[in-house]
């Protein structure tokens, strides 16, 4: 009995030692793919930063030209209420220039004050102003109108009244913005970027790991060598996943926290445990694909296929509420939908083990079950290859 114990032990504790080594041989072998190193460094650090700063906060330096044909004090009035940092200082046009500097994409908005556009504001008739947008600026040209119609009426009003008077309601509204009260875009934009970059660089390394092993003829080596399929496969889903787990802490920390300045309000440990086990399943799935495609170009093409669906329908763009109740519910299985959940209560909400509990649950089964299917498609792949 004793002598069967010691062989059970001693037969484990070479497995561990079969995947530490082939772990350490996958970390080499990504240590010499330079394109490799630079798609982890730019993901995790110019792409997120781009994410959270580019998209402006609110409508910035716009470009606006005026064309007066009225030459009041109130048309001057409104001219002067276009000023940095929502605008640029508005050019004058002539009538005739309005419709070819729009063309030639000079300005987003031209604002057309007609004649007589004072006397009628003061004879209490209602003239109409014409304002021209450029729709193909699309961040800008839907902001941006109701911008340009709340100053005007603002102008408007003023100087009709002599000052600047508010409508009373009946009942009085008071906004909270929770969580993020200033609304910058900066502190969703960057966050959600780090979560889609876990999905697609976890994929990318599993599955070019496998395929680069199966151009370059390593495959076979290991077919000979006293291993099986599911140590291989571990050694490759631990080393990538420790990566892209160490890259993940780091861009949290330097670029999002340090660089960007968003607050994380809960647990960095938890949002890494949430991490791991979206990892188990990313990488899983790596292994999976790279079983099915032939080549690099192929895996690539997969990826479109399966990182599209995963990104734009697991919440991460808009609220899950707001799609069919069918794409809800078969969204429940992959693992995006309750990693997305549970780093943004734990991120921006400061969500606990208690709130979160679910969504890590789910992507415990999902993740041995991705795991169960990969290993079951990679022994059958390597048994072809024997």
């Amino acid at each position: 009995m004793k002598q069967q114990q010691a062989t059970t032990q001693q037969g484990w504790r070479q497995k561990l030692l079969n995947i530490w080594f082939l772990l350490q041989k996958e970390l080499w072998s990504l240590w010499r793919e330079p394109v490799m190193l630079l798609l982890i460094g730019v993901s995790f650090s110019l792409s997120i930063y781009l994410a959270g700063s580019s998209l402006p906060e609110t409508l910035h330096k716009a470009a606006i030209a005026i064309v007066d044909e009225d030459q009041s004090p109130l048309s001057l009035r409104i001219q002067s209420a276009f000023y940095p940092p929502y605008f640029v200082k508005p050019a004058l046009l002539a009538l005739d220039e309005a419709d070819a500097a729009l063309d030639a994409g000079r300005y987003s908005f031209v604002l057309n004050i007609p004649p007589e556009f004072q006397q009628d504001v003061l004879a209490g008739r209602s003239p109409a102003l014409q304002l021209s947008v450029d729709a193909t600026r699309i961040s800008q040209a839907f902001s941006g109108a109701g911008y340009i119609e709340q100053i005007v009426t603002a102008q408007i009003s003023e100087y009709q009244h002599k000052h600047r008077s508010n409508t009373t309601l009946p009942v009085e509204l008071v906004l909270r913005a929770r969580f993020n009260p200033n609304l910058k875009s900066a502190w969703f934009g960057a966050v959600m970027e780090l979560i889609n970059m876990v999905t697609m660089i976890s994929i990318v390394l599993t599955g070019a790991a496998l395929i680069r092993e199966r151009e370059h003829g390593t495959i076979e080596h290991l077919l000979v060598m006293p291993v099986t399929p599911a140590e291989i496969m571990l050694a490759k889903i631990l080393s990538m996943g420790a990566v892209v787990l160490i890259a993940t802490a780091l861009s949290l920390h330097f670029v999002i926290q340090g660089v960007l300045q968003v607050p994380i309000e809960g647990s960095v440990l938890l949002f890494l445990a949430c991490a791991a086990l979206q990892l188990a399943a990313t990488t899983s799935m790596g292994i999976f694909m790279a079983t099915i495609a032939r080549s690099m170009p192929q895996f690539g093409l997969m990826m479109i296929l399966v990182l599209l669906p995963l990104q734009l329908l697991s919440g991460g763009m808009t609220p899950r509420e707001s799609m069919p109740q069918l794409v809800q519910y078969l969204m429940l299985a992959a693992p995006n939908t309750h990693f997305v959940q549970a780093s943004q209560a734990i991120l921006y909400r400061g969500a606990g083990f208690a709130v979160v509990w679910p969504q890590l649950l789910a992507l415990s089964l999902i993740a041995a079950t991705l795991f169960w299917l990969s290993l079951a498609r990679f022994r059958a792949t390597l048994s072809k290859m024997a």
